[in-house]
Formats: structure tokens, sequence, C-alpha cells
């Protein structure tokens, strides 16, 4: 299992060209849709198409999930049905799932013994890079292991959505605070190297 910073995260997410959210009952505790909102505008802002993958059942109730994407004005074209979404994660970059758990469980299709066996789940596993915002490595509402979380792909991000958001939205220069001199001059000298410190991981998870 390996773990990232929000300084490695965004620079991987701004290498990318292809990006996936996952939102799940996590982001809805934590409350990030609005971080997310800008973690998306930063992103297009960069020429990244990014879309979201949304699970029927994720969250507390059906449509969870698109109700709270709504409120932060998620372009409604970009939230994808879980049968919509499925295809597209062979190419995508990076998959960012942030606080779901059962759902994006690859248990369910591989394991026969696993209590989900059968049940549909978002293909994030056959992205080229997995990231996973959570705060702690605790099962979900199954009470099951996630294999995914030991993928040689994955990185997990440790910590509350909504800060952990807020630091790769400031990472990638967007964000409503207004910057000081320092955080500035640090910011160029990201956005020098961000770009050549991505590709080198998303090509090592395109040949591993």
């Amino acid at each position: 299992m390996r773990s990232a910073t929000p300084e490695e995260a965004a620079a991987i997410l701004a290498a990318a060209n292809k990006v996936v959210i996952v939102p799940g009952y996590g982001m809805a505790v934590a409350q990030a849709q609005h971080k997310v909102r800008e973690l998306y505008d930063a992103l297009t802002k960069r020429g990244v198409d990014v879309k979201f993958g949304i699970h029927p059942v994720a969250g507390r109730m059906p449509g969870h999930m698109n109700v709270l994407l709504a409120e932060a004005d998620i372009p409604y074209d970009k939230l994808l049905d879980m049968e919509d979404v499925n295809g597209d994660f062979p190419q995508t970059d990076v998959a960012l799932v942030i606080g779901a758990n059962d759902v994006t469980n690859p248990a369910a299709r591989t394991d026969a013994s696993s209590p989900i066996f059968g049940m549909p789940v978002l293909d994030v596993d056959k992205a080229r890079t997995v990231m996973v915002i959570k705060r702690s490595m605790g099962a979900g509402f199954a009470g099951i292991e996630n294999p995914l979380y030991y993928l040689d792909k994955t990185l997990m991000l440790f910590g509350d959505a909504k800060s952990f958001v807020g630091s790769i939205v400031r990472e990638l220069g967007g964000g409503t605070n207004s910057p000081s001199p320092r955080h500035i001059a640090q910011r160029h000298v990201f956005r020098f190297n961000c770009k050549l410190i991505g590709e080198a991981y998303l090509n090592a998870s395109a040949h591993s």
C-alpha cells in the first residue's frame, strides 16, 4: 500500500489528459462537493478532460451524489452513470475516488467468495492510476477489505476529503483564498516541475 501527499497528487492530476472523479459517502460526510467543484475548475482550465463516475447507490440513498454535485453546479453532462463510465476507465489516466469504498471494490467481480460478489461496481481498478481519498483504512458498509487499496497503481490520500481536495486545488493554483507571496513563488516552482513529475509517474504506471 502506497500513500501520497497533496503536492504529489496535484502533480499527477496536472499531467493527466483524462480524469474520472468517483464521489462517495465520504465526500458527503465531509461536505466536500464545493471543493470538488474547485478541483474540476482547476483541472479543466489546464485542459484536462474531467468526468464523474456515479454509482447508483453511493451515499445514503439513490441519487445522493447527483444531488450534491448539482448543488455545487457541476455540469450535468459530466455526471456519468456506472454503465456509461465503466467503459472509459481503461482509457482514463487517473481515477480519483473520494470517499467511496464498497462501490469500487473489484472483489465484486473477481472473488466468488466475497460477500459482495456479483454486485455491480465502478471499475476504477482498470484506470492507469487510482488515487483514493480516505480518512483511514477502515472498511466500508459491507465490512470487508478492499483489494483496490493494495494495487501497485493505487495511491492512498489519507485525510478529510474537504481538506485534502482543498490542498490539491491550492497546489494547482485554484481556490478562493488569496495566496501569500511565498506561496506564489512555491507555486511557480511547482508548475515548472509538476508536468515532468506527473508524466513520469503516469508513464511508469502505464508500463508496469
